[in-house]
């Protein structure tokens, strides 16, 4: 498969660096494959050499004089020689300093490629900044709704997953998720009244229709979630996305804020409801922010359909994201009415970090 192969080489060294010696070292290298030269340097702030090949491949090496000697080289590959020859040359570029330095290096590092412009996309970031690798080896489903981009992507370890506007929802590992935002087991759903906002995934609904609950209304925006989920996801969902209406579920396919304001202004309330729309927001600045507006809008809808001893199940965010989720607990003290919280945190596996959900219930008198 074609892709831009970006291929790196660090050298953190135990003293400072000789610039223009390392430089030497390492010319001859470059130049072995045909390279054209080109060499800044700045004093104080060491070398940078360029070196480019006529297929257009090139290579950086830059030179700290603090002791701090990087190797960066992009290539543009579709067969194994091309990766070869990329790592023969990395190769004889860590020889040449290990003799140069005579085991005066503190750390040697060399990272896998970065695959970049390749049909499949592979790094996707965590909720706190992180890049992560995934072993994506499908483009299973890529389709815009009105609403946002789906993808749904094959992991080797985790299944399908799904992808929402560049956001990793929910893979077919990630059963822990689902439990974690209904109770993580511990509620008894038997003949209760349930209503999921959001949830086209269909992880949620799937496992609480075993439960044997009296009504479940799930309230999904985004029809394209579904159809693409129902056919690639199942078994996250099972088949409970086939039909709209079932024994004991309907599937609205609405926004949930005007149908959370009929329900209100209804009267209907409900034993749980459960928000699988979106995570606590990563900015802390609310005023500025319209999701935690939506967020609060929700929470405040949300409570006036929630029965006096109901809870609230909803998904926090990534443990690290401490201010977030702090500002997230301040915005639960402003609500109409009076709630308490708890929280814990679970292990969802495609996500690659520890994520928080939060069980939130009106203030008994």
């Amino acid at each position: 498969m074609a892709a831009a192969r970006h291929s790196t080489l660090d050298f953190l060294l135990g003293a400072a660096a000789d610039c223009n010696a390392v430089l030497k070292a390492l010319q001859p290298i470059f130049q072995e494959q045909g390279m054209t030269e080109t060499v800044h340097n700045w004093e104080d702030h060491g070398y940078l050499a360029t070196y480019i090949k006529k297929n257009g491949s090139f290579a950086n090496l830059r030179i700290y004089p603090h002791g701090l000697v990087l190797v960066d080289l992009q290539s543009y590959e579709d067969h194994t020689k091309g990766r070869d020859e990329v790592d023969q040359l990395l190769n004889k570029v860590e020889e040449r300093m290990k003799e140069l330095f005579h085991g005066n290096i503190k750390r040697v590092k060399r990272l896998p490629a970065i695959l970049r412009g390749g049909v499949i996309d592979r790094y996707w970031p965590t909720a706190d900044g992180r890049l992560v690798e995934y072993d994506i080896d499908e483009v299973v489903y890529d389709e815009d709704s009105p609403f946002q981009n789906i993808k749904i992507l094959h992991s080797k370890q985790f299944g399908n997953i799904l992808i929402l506007s560049g956001d990793v929802n929910l893979a077919e590992s990630d059963l822990a998720y689902t439990q974690a935002i209904m109770g993580s087991g511990k509620e008894d759903y038997t003949g209760k009244e349930v209503l999921i906002l959001g949830g086209g995934d269909g992880g949620i609904l799937y496992e609480i229709v075993k439960l044997k609950p009296k009504m479940v209304t799930m309230v999904e925006i985004d029809q394209m979630v579904i159809d693409g989920c129902k056919k690639y996801m199942r078994k996250t969902c099972g088949d409970v996305l086939d039909n709209l209406k079932g024994e004991c579920y309907q599937v609205l396919i609405e926004d949930c804020i005007p149908v959370l304001k009929r329900y209100a202004k209804e009267g209907r309330m409900f034993d749980y409801v459960i928000n699988d729309l979106t995570a606590v927001p990563i900015s802390t600045s609310p005023e500025e922010d319209s999701t935690w507006e939506f967020l609060r809008l929700i929470l405040d809808l949300s409570m006036k359909v929630l029965k006096q001893d109901g809870k609230y199940f909803t998904q926090g965010n990534c443990i690290n994201l401490t201010d977030a989720l702090t500002l997230y607990e301040e915005q639960l003290s402003r609500l109409y009415c009076p709630v308490e919280f708890s929280k814990e945190t679970v292990c969802v596996p495609s996500y690659m970090e520890l994520w928080v959900f939060y069980t939130i219930w009106k203030k008994q008198n």
